[in-house]
């Protein structure tokens, strides 16, 4: 199971796009997306830590195919994905004079993807952008789908939409510049594919997780291609989560996302390291409940501690109680008719939605995990 390229096809209705995985595909830029593009000069967002690294070569590519680039940086960070660079973001497509038929391209991680394109929902009453996503995390998940949204006070990713790309253009030669700590938040993205219903996958993890954090290509391009596969069949079967099957994906978000409300959506917790505790505390929470064995809780809890990720909810330091964490849950975005449906696990690869969880047994639950 090792691959060098592929192009994997997200087939939703009536806007199928392409996913492109191809090492070196940034400084083929301007080749990859010259058929997508009307102008000649493309708007560009992105944020600092990225336009450090890709600005001269991204602008040399797209000159290469002579066009230009008309770019957005902003900071980078979580924070972000907040309504006041929304606005700056609707603002600059403004001026740059976007019609609906032009594409904006998101050049960066999750925060640039999710907020370009909400604001490509919107302009113009939804124009077209294109995900060159330059993250693990990005690549495997968050570039594909077509969730974007801001994050509010009250909680993360609350206010979206949901607006496919045209195209994702996914260079795994690009992890060379993300730092390691980002590398395995991504990572957690990858485990969670297999956890959900491929227990080989997850068996591939453990034996080649190391390769991919390392940098070897063909495990890299391997993990990228067999998630995005995965989420791509999802995705098509239930692509705005009105059947349950996509909210399969969620696996350790509800903790993840409680985890990071607690800690301020800040650098203390990034999203990946939530997922990844989030997805520890969902198996064991399963054990807890009589679904899963435990030495398969531990076997996931073993996987993600040993490639760096967070695998403790004492170890956080967090200075709360269970009630507090199960508290933020309540502003979940699946929340329904006043409950909330959990993903839990019967085992590695059978994960489920549970309806009928009481938010109480999982305060409980996580009074006893602070307590470990």
């Amino acid at each position: 199971m090792a691959l060098t390229e592929t192009t994997i096809r997200v087939d939703v209705a009536g806007a199928p796009y392409d996913v492109r995985i191809e090492a070196g595909a940034i400084d083929r830029l301007g080749a990859h997306v010259r058929d997508f593009v009307r102008k000649p000069v493309v708007p560009i967002v992105t944020d600092a830590h990225v336009a450090a690294h890709w600005q001269a070569r991204v602008d040399a590519a797209l000159g290469a195919a002579g066009l230009a680039g008309r770019w957005l940086v902003l900071p980078p960070g979580e924070a972000t994905k907040s309504w006041a660079h929304l606005a700056q973001v609707v603002d600059f497509l403004i001026a740059c004079d976007i019609e609906r038929r032009d594409r904006v391209i998101a050049l960066g991680g999750g925060v640039i993807g999710d907020l370009v394109g909400f604001a490509a929902s919107m302009v113009k009453r939804g124009c077209g952008f294109i995900q060159v996503p330059t993250t693990l995390l990005a690549q495997v998940d968050s570039s594909v789908g077509g969730k974007t949204a801001i994050n509010t006070a009250a909680g993360k990713n609350l206010v979206g939409a949901f607006h496919q790309p045209v195209l994702v253009l996914a260079d795994p030669a690009a992890l060379d510049t993300l730092p390691l700590r980002e590398a395995r938040a991504g990572y957690a993205e990858v485990v969670k594919y297999g956890l959900i219903d491929d227990p080989d996958f997850f068996a591939w993890c453990e034996a080649n997780g190391a390769q991919v954090l390392a940098g070897d290509m063909a495990a890299r391009t391997t993990a990228i291609a067999h998630s995005v596969a995965a989420k791509a069949r999802i995705v098509a079967a239930d692509e705005k989560e009105t059947t349950g099957v996509r909210a399969l994906l969620n696996l350790g978000h509800t903790f993840g996302h409680a985890l990071e409300a607690e800690t301020g959506f800040s650098d203390r917790l990034i999203h990946g390291e939530g997922v990844a505790l989030g997805m520890v505390l969902a198996a064991r929470f399963s054990v807890r409940q009589g679904l899963m064995r435990g030495q398969d809780a531990e076997r996931v809890a073993a996987h993600l501690h040993g490639i760096g990720l967070p695998a403790s909810l004492p170890a956080l330091g967090l200075g709360c109680d269970g009630r507090r964490l199960a508290d933020h849950m309540l502003h979940d975005k699946k929340m329904d008719a006043g409950t909330l449906p959990f993903l839990l696990m019967r085992g590695i690869g059978q994960t489920f939605l549970a309806r009928d969880v009481d938010l109480g047994d999982v305060a409980a639950f996580l009074d006893a995990e602070l307590a470990n």
